[in-house]
């Protein structure tokens, strides 16, 4: 009983089991209450902390909805592998769990989220809403189109076709609030489709929160590995799947490229079966060092086989939330009347100060702005790791805004995290994006490093720190 050492006090009004939920979920948080650890049964901590047991099942039953704890039954209650869950968002919005990671003592959070919020556009934002807001009266009554602002989304068909070679006309464009929003509406438009649950393969590594999402929406999921290319095709041809959901132009978290060859591969694998598609997210393809920027897929498909969707979250700030999709011509006409009866998900206003911010060149500026310090902090961060280049491997360089360390077998993922976290900074295991929380069997420690919300004079200190801190 002594790992729970709650002390529940008078002077605090909130109810005893939130009293006891809130100390729980914050060890928990800090580590303190480490992944597997068991929990005392419900009737031990209520005779412990001299409560009713109610009480403490209440305090429980909140913490397994929250997916901090789960129940095992005949077992007890475990902590759940929180790892990654805890993701700074920046910009705009108020940033609650960078204030949590400062409670528990991070100086630098390398996290593979967020964007750098000292560079968003506030004052031209700002000027753009007074003028739609001071504009004609009707804007604040009209009921916003399902598939959202005819304008924005010529404006996205615009931008999409001379930056990454998609085609597409603004019937064919989706707009919503977030990529989970337009994962969960796609899953519905495609079951309405083909009257049954959707089976969609992904790779793996991946991007959880789409994982997750397209999981709670109710289709099947099953996982296909990856090579140097990116999703294997053989092994997806083997799987029952429907659907494939890639990320070609950089897969997140490992960084891929994937080339001409593979695609064409997937796109053959999808015309081989009527209802097959590709889900291709590109999700942060302004950001590219090296090279020419990749072409999107949706650029290559001659048979309206390839969703495409993607977000201004990575490229203007998080607190947007305005993410969109483009749906082949046919599968628009499929789904034509299911979207009419969903709402917008994004107010009038937003997507009138986001499409002049796009049609009077404001993005475009960002864009290139922004480009310029993402690249800077890529290079200071890549210039501070080469001294320790006999002791680590860098990839996934080149684009995004993130890196991954391979450490070797010299440090458990574990114990990197551990130590970082020793050392006031916090870096994020690969296992965090495999599905079951694990890396395959055989594979080395991995780390997966960003650098966007890290002011770029605090590199130098935060390297110096981790190499401290890994004996590197």
């Amino acid at each position: 009983m002594n790992e729970l050492t709650i002390e529940l006090t008078g002077g605090d009004r909130r109810p005893l089991y939130e009293q006891i939920y809130d100390f729980i979920r914050k060890d928990i948080q800090s580590g303190r209450l480490s992944c597997g650890t068991k929990l005392p049964s419900t009737r031990a901590l209520a005779n412990y902390l001299e409560v009713s047991r109610n009480t403490v099942e209440m305090a429980y039953s909140q913490l397994i909805s929250e997916g901090y704890i789960e129940a095992v039954p005949c077992s007890g209650c475990f902590v759940c592998k929180i790892e990654g869950l805890y993701l700074p968002s920046s910009g705009i919005s108020v940033n609650h769990e960078a204030e949590e990671s400062t409670d528990i003592g991070y100086r630098y959070d390398f996290t593979p989220n967020g964007a750098d919020s000292n560079s968003f556009p506030l004052a031209s934002w700002r000027k753009l809403t007074k003028e739609v807001m001071s504009g004609e009266g009707d804007v604040f009554y009209r009921p916003a189109l399902p598939q959202g602002e005819r304008g924005l989304r010529e404006s996205i068909c615009s931008y999409l076709y001379q930056s990454r070679g998609v085609k597409a006309s603004a019937e064919q464009v989706v707009i919503g609030a977030g990529n989970d929003y337009l994962l969960m509406l796609l899953s519905c438009l495609l079951r309405s489709v083909t009257g049954r649950k959707l089976r969609i393969a992904m790779e793996t590594p991946t991007y959880m929160r789409a994982y997750h999402t397209l999981k709670m929406a109710g289709n099947d999921i099953t996982t296909v590995g990856m090579d140097h290319s990116g999703m294997v095709t053989d092994e997806l041809a083997r799987t029952n799947a429907d659907i494939a959901y890639i990320m070609p132009s950089h897969q997140y978290p490992i960084g891929t490229v994937m080339p001409i060859t593979r695609r064409i591969e997937l796109l053959k694998w999808a015309c081989e079966e009527q209802g097959r598609y590709l889900i291709e997210d590109d999700y942060d393809s302004e950001f590219r060092y090296r090279g020419k920027p990749i072409p999107a897929l949706q650029g290559s498909d001659k048979d309206g086989k390839v969703i495409y969707i993607s977000t201004f979250s990575r490229a203007i700030a998080p607190s947007i939330r305005i993410s969109y999709m483009v749906l082949p011509a046919a599968l628009l006409d499929k789904c034509r009347h299911e979207i009419s009866q969903f709402g917008s998900t994004v107010s009038e206003i937003d997507q009138l100060v986001l499409q002049e911010f796009m049609d009077k060149g404001y993005f475009e500026r960002h864009l290139n702005k922004m480009r310029a310090l993402y690249k800077g902090k890529h290079d200071r961060l890549l210039n501070d790791l080469r001294p320790y280049r006999d002791r680590i491997r860098i990839s996934g360089d080149g684009a995004g805004v993130h890196i991954l360390l391979h450490l070797g077998d010299y440090l458990s993922e574990q114990e990197a995290v551990k130590l970082a976290a020793a050392a006031g900074i916090r870096v994020y295991g690969l296992s965090g994006c495999c599905v079951g929380g694990r890396q395959p069997s055989g594979q080395e420690t991995v780390v997966i490093m960003g650098y966007a919300t890290i002011p770029s004079a605090e590199i130098d200190d935060a390297v110096r720190k981790l190499a401290a801190a890994w004996k590197l």
